[in-house]
């Protein structure tokens, strides 16, 4: 269901994909948002975001955060800060190097989201630092570039370069880049664990299709596939 030009996934959560190319493919950015108990609004990921959409959310509640959740994750960072002035922007360690303006860090998560939403480094990728959140009430994990899921559908080059360049044998699929970048699989190893403790079902992942069901299971598949779990 739409609400105010955003897809309803569940009480409070709302999702909408954006355009992305990434070396000629379509690659797409989720922005997900989060509404807490007060009203106030969590904007994870950056977009362009045209007029309409800054109205649809600003009706959803109180803009009150922006977040991006790894180092990599820069591209629309200045447009959305620029859109949405004022409100703090949060971001891992080293962020505020990549994008040049002054970032609040993600840990400790404000105390405001207490019970409802919680933030877990994934150690042991330093160039990456990449936070994974959990909606509680919902029970959603929300990731940035830890998996993929695009569409086992795809054709031409987004399938020639998803699965033989970004290393994507099957959906969710870790990329080959995230693993390049994993320097302490034991340290990963247990920001996985910690992750796998919670209790979640759905995942929307920074770039494809959300896992409505399941997802801790394909999660686990997919980290076993990338040889890290």
């Amino acid at each position: 269901m739409l609400v105010s030009g955003m897809k309803k996934l569940a009480e409070n959560l709302w999702i909408k994909g954006y355009p992305l190319s990434v070396l000629g493919t379509r690659h797409g950015r989720n922005v997900t948002v989060i509404r807490l108990s007060n009203g106030d609004l969590i904007i994870h990921s950056m977009a362009p975001f045209p007029a309409p959409d800054v109205d649809g959310i600003r009706a959803l509640g109180r803009p009150a955060w922006l977040v991006e959740a790894m180092l990599l994750h820069d591209t629309y960072a200045k447009e959305g800060r620029g859109i949405f002035a004022g409100i703090p922007f949060l971001g891992p360690e080293g962020f505020e190097e990549v994008v040049k303006f002054p970032i609040t860090p993600l840990l400790p998560a404000p105390p405001e989201w207490a019970g409802e939403v919680e933030v877990i480094e994934i150690k042991g990728a330093p160039k990456l630092k990449e936070h994974v959140f959990l909606h509680i009430p919902s029970r959603t994990l929300i990731v940035a570039d830890l998996v993929f899921n695009f569409s086992p559908r795809e054709s031409g080059w987004n399938r020639i370069f998803h699965r033989y360049i970004a290393g994507f044998k099957r959906y969710p699929g870790m990329s080959r880049v995230f693993k390049f970048y994993v320097e302490d699989k034991e340290a990963l190893r247990r920001s996985i664990d910690e992750i796998m403790s919670k209790d979640f079902s759905r995942i929307i992942v920074g770039h494809g299709n959300i896992i409505e069901v399941d997802g801790k299971h394909l999660l686990r598949r997919a980290l076993e596939d990338a040889g890290l779990y």
